[in-house]
């Protein structure tokens, strides 16, 4: 009896260890299970201790909620010039409704990939080559935005969908080597020929400058030349006329001194003439010597001296032409 009544109680207690493992449930940090009762969905369990019934409840999904990368294969789009080009990228998701998410839709992962393949053929498609090269921001807001519409009825959210490279066959690469190097090359001449009009432009203002200065100059020496012109005829004027008082007054040796002046200045422009080497006058140096006595006999009356101003005796006589 006793015996039968230990068994009894091993039973129990095996049936009690057997009701606590499948009704308590322990769920990771990151997941959510749906629960089915009798095969229909009933309740979702999140992170942390749960509880359910057993033999009645059990576990349908374990549906991972965090953030998940998937990565797009490469496959080949004609663009619509007709270029051929190898495209791959990268898919981030994440489950928000786990009911939805595996009950919605099959094989969540693999209608996730071929729905946004299918879409990178589309939206790239209808783009040119330089178009796909140039405006990858546009093809990933593009995509982003139709792939997850498609998906928010299976409870998931994309988050960020990117173009990861566009490869164009070999010919096409070397094609737009050729262009961009021929563009550098255009630009190059532009700058150039840009920077050899700048220096012509900046030559003839020089040019220009040195002209307007260069006549200014001549025109100050013109001016300069004038007025010492001027100033040398009024200068000769004058002793002209106080010449012509001194001999007024009967003073002959000023017309000596005036004489003597211009004599002594014409053999001066003689002797300094660049043709001439050896020159042959005849001079009488009385007369010479004469004509510097009456300078002298000038200035010492000019600046007061004796004799009261009575006129002084000739110191000789006024030279005549061709030594006579």
């Amino acid at each position: 009896m006793f015996e039968g009544s230990g068994v009894f109680v091993y039973v129990l207690l095996a049936l009690a260890i057997i009701f606590i493992i499948r009704a308590v449930k322990v769920v990771p940090q990151g997941y959510v299970y749906t629960v089915e009762r009798f095969g229909r969905y009933t309740h979702s369990l999140t992170p942390g201790l749960g509880i359910i019934v057993p033999f009645i409840d059990g576990i349908g999904s374990k549906m991972n909620m965090m953030e998940t990368v998937l990565d797009v294969p490469s496959q080949e789009i004609i663009t619509r010039d007709n270029a051929m080009v190898m495209v791959d990228g990268v898919v981030f998701y994440q489950v928000l409704d786990a009911a939805k998410a595996s009950y919605e839709v099959n094989q969540l992962t693999i209608a996730i990939l071929n729905l946004t393949m299918t879409n990178v053929r589309t939206v790239m498609g209808g783009m040119d080559l330089d178009e796909l090269l140039s405006q990858r921001d546009q093809i990933n807001a593009r995509l982003l935005s139709v792939v997850d519409e498609a998906t928010h009825p299976w409870g998931v959210k994309v988050t960020r969908i990117e173009i990861k490279d566009i490869a164009p066959p070999r010919d096409i690469v070397d094609s737009m080597a050729r262009q961009m190097k021929a563009e550098r090359e255009k630009r190059a001449s532009i700058l150039e020929a840009e920077g050899r009009r700048q220096a012509a432009i900046l030559a003839a203002e020089g040019q220009k400058q040195a002209a307007i200065l260069e006549a200014e100059g001549r025109r100050e020496a013109a001016y300069r030349d004038a007025e010492a012109r001027e100033r040398e005829a009024e200068a000769e004027a004058k002793a002209t006329t106080v010449v012509s008082d001194a001999i007024a007054n009967g003073n002959v040796q000023a017309i000596n001194y005036f004489v003597a002046g211009k004599y002594v200045e014409a053999l001066k422009e003689i002797a300094s003439a660049p043709n001439q080497r050896v020159i042959l006058m005849p001079l009488e140096a009385s007369s010479v010597i004469g004509a510097l006595g009456g300078i002298g006999e000038l200035a010492r009356e000019a600046f007061g001296g004796s004799d009261g101003g009575r006129p002084a005796p000739r110191g000789g006589s006024v030279p005549r032409a061709g030594g006579e």
